[in-house]
């Protein structure tokens, strides 16, 4: 069956992709859909054509797959967020289990290796404790806000999302009313001109904590107080802050905040772990599911008191206090000199003092400390980037020799490359456990248990 562009066709969906998309195939040949599911039969409009694979959009949904679910959300096929909406939960869990599985066959050559099931959420609707929202103005004036559509800067309207925080919706509306009544104007990419770019909202899952910064492209908030005064009538409202970014980038906020009302942080527990946030600060933002992936770290790990843990990638301190609480010491690295005061200051206000903290590059801190200081350690936990581990810092590891090193991982592909280099040079994956942090996407988080070979 020869099928060229524009030609529209039905086909019977297989299996999906690693970005969700669907899969099928006609003798022989492989089409990616997006929004289809595993299970669909759909009529597709083929876009374009290689030579062995081609991409088409689908048209309609001919047969519903067992597997299919009515979205909540309407927008859920043009923005960019939710590539698993239409999927039912279940099969979510599996479809990632499967991803973390097929990148270690194909990437780390682990054909035997067993990947535990996915850890889901009870509840996968809400869980974010974070968002950051653009604001602008529509092709009628009108001032607008919500989510890029996929692969634009093209805002959809939306204030109600379903994956994060319900009080968002609140919070957009007042926001967007206080613009209205006191003409205030919002962000032009195009022209670099109009004051309000986003609205970063934080909220404290234990606490009920909220805080709302407001992004401006100029030094102050004109009429600021009529937005406070708004915001206050929120339960629950603790800080209120602008940043200031006034250049030409991608990067949401500006390095400089400022308070105008409450304070300049809100706070948060995982587990029995209290943790101040800010604007600025790295947090986890599923909460909920954070404590079920630090304590599956904390369980690889095996800690019973007398080991020396250096915690990479650490950010605010979130696992390393974790795994204080086990341990007799954990040493933490960040680049990132913010990150590592927040982390500081988290352990100064839980009453942890065998914590200790480093800025810098890992792979550049940790050889360091162990060839200058002669630092040792029994664990070491790796929690880095999409882009993995730098080689430098996996040979270091190696010299090191722990008897176990943890790795957590939000990109399975980079892990599977890791695990590879470690496991050729001494070490045996004894654990894979997917947790899910962000239902609906296609996203996973990934914690491996490694041990030294013939301990």
């Amino acid at each position: 069956m020869k099928i060229n562009k524009n030609d529209v066709f039905t086909i019977t969906i297989e299996d999906m992709g690693t970005e969700g998309e669907g899969i099928g195939k006609i003798d022989g040949f492989t089409w990616f859909i997006k929004d289809a599911v595993i299970g669909d039969m759909v009529e597709v409009k083929a876009m374009k054509l290689k030579k062995n694979y081609g991409y088409a959009r689908l048209v309609s949904v001919l047969k519903e797959s067992k597997y299919r679910v009515h979205p909540k959300c309407e927008f859920h096929r043009q923005c960019g967020g939710c590539q698993l909406q239409a999927l039912d939960y279940k099969q979510q869990l599996l479809f990632k289990q499967n991803k973390v599985s097929n990148n270690l066959k194909r990437i780390g050559g682990f054909e035997n290796l067993e990947v535990l099931p996915v850890i889901g959420m009870d509840k996968p609707y809400f869980y974010r404790n974070k968002a950051q929202f653009p604001i602008r103005q529509d092709k009628e004036g009108n001032i607008i806000t919500g989510f890029y559509a996929g692969r634009s800067h093209n805002v959809i309207a939306n204030t109600k999302c379903y994956l994060g925080a319900e009080i968002n919706e609140v919070i957009l509306i007042k926001l967007i009313e206080f613009m209205r009544e006191n003409h205030i104007t919002a962000y032009q990419e195009e022209t670099g001109k109009g004051l309000i770019r986003h609205v970063l909202i934080r909220v404290g899952f234990t606490t009920k904590e909220i805080m709302v910064c407001i992004v401006i492209n100029d030094n102050q908030l004109p009429k600021s107080e009529r937005l406070v005064e708004a915001l206050q009538e929120i339960a629950g409202m603790t800080s209120i802050s602008i940043s200031i970014n006034k250049v030409n980038t991608n990067v949401i906020l500006g390095n400089t905040v400022r308070t105008l009302w409450g304070q300049d942080y809100i706070t948060d527990y995982i587990g029995e772990v209290k943790y101040q946030i800010s604007p600025l600060s790295f947090y986890q933002v599923n909460p909920v599911q954070t404590q079920k992936l630090y304590q599956t770290a904390l369980s690889f790990a095996g800690l019973n008191g007398s080991e020396t843990v250096w915690d990479l990638y650490c950010g605010i301190g979130t696992i390393s206090l974790f795994l204080a609480q086990k341990a007799k010491k954990v040493m933490g690295v960040e680049i990132l000199p913010d990150a590592i005061e927040d982390a500081k200051n988290n352990a100064k206000i839980n009453g942890i003092f065998n914590a200790e903290f480093f800025v810098g590059k890992a792979e550049e801190v940790l050889p360091r400390k162990y060839k200058e200081d002669g630092e040792h350690a029994q664990v070491i936990v790796v929690d880095p980037p999409r882009k993995g581990c730098d080689q430098v810092l996996l040979d270091t590891i190696i010299e090191m020799n722990p008897k176990r090193v943890v790795y957590v991982s939000c990109d399975s592909a980079t892990l599977a490359r890791d695990l590879r280099y470690l496991c050729d040079r001494g070490y045996d994956v004894k654990k894979v456990q997917p947790v899910d942090m962000f239902g609906h996407t296609v996203h996973v988080e990934t914690v491996c248990c490694l041990q030294r070979v013939n301990m």
